[in-house]
């Protein structure tokens, strides 16, 4: 027969480990919402710095325009491309298609500009290429920053003993904001 001081051991041992157990589930926990938290916050830095090329994106074709008023394809390329990208909310994969789509038609753009001597001189034009270059860094930026949280929040959803509570309370996969072609990767090269 067991003592009385060997069971209220064994059930303090149990609790004990109870204990530890939730306090391990608590931090688990956290540690998923804030990843959570942040791959939302750094995706909508993304969505912040594509905005900003998208409100650039209309100037840029006006002034090509001006000269080049025979190239009307080109022109509503961008366009269309451009409000492709806008529409889409939410589906990563869907934005980084739209995208490629724009930075094509933005190369076709460029391409066009560059057989016009006067164009390439003018002065808005000129900001307006070097405020592109600007962002499309800053995107590339921030998508690194996005698909390195995405990572972090895929791993913790994929490994022991995290995976059992993201499991547990339905935390997902992050999709990674890839561009699909290598050159597509680099920011246009623009030079005049």
């Amino acid at each position: 027969m067991m003592t009385a001081s060997l069971i209220i051991l064994i059930i303090l041992g149990l609790l004990a480990a109870l204990v530890v157990i939730v306090i391990a589930l608590i931090v688990i926990y956290n540690k998923l919402v804030r990843l959570r938290n942040t791959s939302e916050q750094s995706w909508s830095d993304v969505d912040v710095q594509l905005q900003r090329r998208y409100d650039l994106i209309p100037n840029l074709v006006e002034i090509v325009k001006g000269y080049a008023a025979h190239e009307k394809s080109t022109f509503e390329a961008v366009t269309k491309a451009r409000q492709q990208a806008i529409q889409i909310s939410g589906d990563i994969a869907a934005q980084a298609q739209a995208e490629n789509m724009l930075t094509k038609t933005l190369r076709q753009l460029f391409a066009v500009a560059e057989a016009y001597p006067e164009l390439k001189a003018n002065e808005n034009f000129l900001d307006l290429q070097k405020q592109l270059a600007e962002i499309e860094e800053k995107i590339q930026l921030a998508r690194r920053y996005y698909n390195a949280v995405a990572r972090d929040m895929n791993n913790a959803v994929d490994m022991f003993p995290s995976n059992i509570v993201a499991h547990l309370f339905h935390f997902e996969h992050r999709e990674y904001f890839e561009l699909e072609e290598p050159e597509a990767k680099k920011a246009p090269k623009i030079k005049f």
